[in-house]
């Protein structure tokens, strides 16, 4: 995690303070530097899932960002004392890193979802971003792959020439895939967004804004998948309890 950046520790997870607009300058100043640096975009359910795990909890303290994605995080920050904190959520960065890149010229390639989700989100991004250069995509099957294949793969994006890698194969699997590709990947950053994907493609349809400032983004997920998304909220009870445990002293995560 980047040493100059101040974050918080809920539930042992280093989440930190920043904001769309932070990020993106550090984004910058890693492929001015030619760094290799991965992104957690990190919601309440990564949470819960690194506190019940500690080498995943790791995976996420170990990154170059680990940013707050849901609401609230972002509202359990500023609780903190951390008031400069923004959502940073998947979709949002990477719609503005996108629009940056038309000007500073940097090179993108998608990882994850299917064929048909990813042609339409290269399609829908290059129409709202004309200068987009899109150098690649791959869509891994819902299998781990064999040595043999993450090797083409690991071949394929190095080629490619790639400043950015967009990591869409939902979590924990994203964060763990750019944990073990760090120093194969010649790229600067790898960033996992999980269902950006999906949304911004027009796969699946984004909560209006409204929604997604009320910090009820999740029920409005959960209404319309209540069979897939169910497992992970029903971990939303138990976050909230031992977050307030952690708030008023009670338990200690460090």
């Amino acid at each position: 995690m980047q040493s100059n950046l101040r974050f918080s520790n809920i539930l042992g997870v280093h989440i930190n303070a920043l904001n769309i607009t932070n990020t993106l300058n550090i984004i910058e100043n890693w492929i001015e530097q030619k760094n290799n640096n991965y992104i957690c975009v990190t919601p309440a359910h990564s949470i819960m899932d690194c506190y019940k795990d500690f080498e995943l909890r790791n995976i996420f303290n170990q990154s170059g960002l680990t940013t707050p994605d849901g609401m609230a995080v972002v509202w359990i920050m500023r609780l903190m004392g951390f008031k400069e904190t923004g959502r940073v959520y998947g979709p949002d960065l990477m719609n503005s890193v996108c629009k940056l890149s038309e000007s500073k010229g940097w090179k993108h390639f998608f990882y994850g979802s299917a064929p048909g989700v990813v042609e339409s989100l290269k399609q829908r991004l290059s129409f709202r971003f004309p200068g987009l250069c899109v150098v690649g995509n791959y869509c891994p099957p819902f299998r781990e792959l064999t040595k043999e294949e993450d090797d083409q793969i690991i071949q394929q994006i190095n080629q490619s020439g790639a400043d950015i890698i967009w990591v869409g194969i939902s979590s924990p699997k994203q964060e763990r895939w750019m944990y073990n590709h760090l120093g194969k990947i010649n790229a600067p950053v790898m960033i996992g967004v999980g269902a950006a994907f999906d949304f911004l493609s027009g796969n699946k349809k984004q909560a209006p804004l409204w929604i997604q400032r009320s910090g009820f983004e999740w029920l409005y997920r959960f209404l319309q998948e209540p069979k897939r998304l169910w497992p992970r909220y029903k971990k939303y009870p138990l976050f909230i309890v031992l977050v307030l445990l952690q708030l008023l002293g009670i338990k200690d995560y460090s």
